[in-house]
């Protein structure tokens, strides 16, 4: 089963919040009230940053609201994905493990959470739902959905760790560095699933992920991060505006 170049709505039918109950939902964005509008505030100066789509893509933006985008992006393509791997009609045949498939799943609605709350936050700066492809993505094996997703997670941790340096407003940082937290936890049970027994911390915390000397995880810059996602992203993104310091 492959998917190719679809629009986040049309994997997700029932946008905002496909997959996790009213009632899950509710209780997370109730969590996250406060730190969305912490999130608002600190946009606020950034409200015209966010450039219609041109010739050389959807421009993120600048300053925090672009690297706020810039993680609602990576948080779009994550659900998407974790969206496609749970709908499969083959889902309980390719994961017959039942605490496999509602890691995934939970998963799922964490990313999910994630996407809805940037966008909210975002509010009028958000960007556009993204066109994805996974058409290099066989949701029918187990191998390569999980292969995948160790990508997107490991990709996602980097992602946040690499932006983080970026973001002027406190409160942003608070917000980010208590999703790649979970990012992290997402990475590490993906990994854990992957692992052969006995665990050990080089399936969790590869040294392909974490500096053996510093204990350090990796970070990622943005143009770094968005060349390898950009074979599962359709739309162009513009980055040129972020910051970089």
């Amino acid at each position: 089963m492959a998917i190719k170049n679809k629009k986040i709505n049309e994997l997700n039918p029932e946008v905002p919040h496909s997959g996790v109950p009213r009632r899950t939902f509710l209780k997370y964005a109730g969590v996250a009230v406060g730190a969305t509008g912490l999130l608002v505030a600190g946009c606020k100066d950034d409200d015209d940053d966010v450039a219609p789509p041109a010739d050389n893509g959807v421009n993120l933006g600048s300053g925090d609201t672009g690297v706020l985008n810039y993680a609602y992006a990576l948080e779009q393509l994550e659900a998407a994905f974790y969206i496609a791997v749970t709908a499969n009609a083959n889902f309980t045949t390719t994961f017959p493990d039942a605490t496999e498939r509602t890691i995934l799943t939970d998963i799922r609605d964490h990313e999910i959470v994630h996407r809805d709350f940037l966008k909210a936050a975002l509010a009028a700066n958000a960007i556009q739902d993204l066109e994805v492809d996974f058409s290099s993505v066989n949701f029918n094996s187990r191998a390569s959905v999980l292969a995948t997703a160790k990508t997107f997670e490991d990709l996602g941790v980097s992602a946040y760790n690499g932006a983080g340096k970026l973001l002027s407003d406190v409160n942003n940082l608070l917000v980010a560095g208590k999703i790649v937290s979970v990012e992290a936890r997402h990475a590490s049970a993906i990994r854990d699933i992957l692992s052969a027994a006995p665990l050990n911390s080089k399936d969790f915390a590869g040294d392909d992920v974490v500096d053996t000397t510093t204990g350090l995880d990796q970070a990622r810059t943005p143009s770094e991060v968005l060349a390898a996602a950009d074979p599962f992203i359709v739309t162009k993104l513009d980055a040129s505006n972020l910051p970089t310091a």
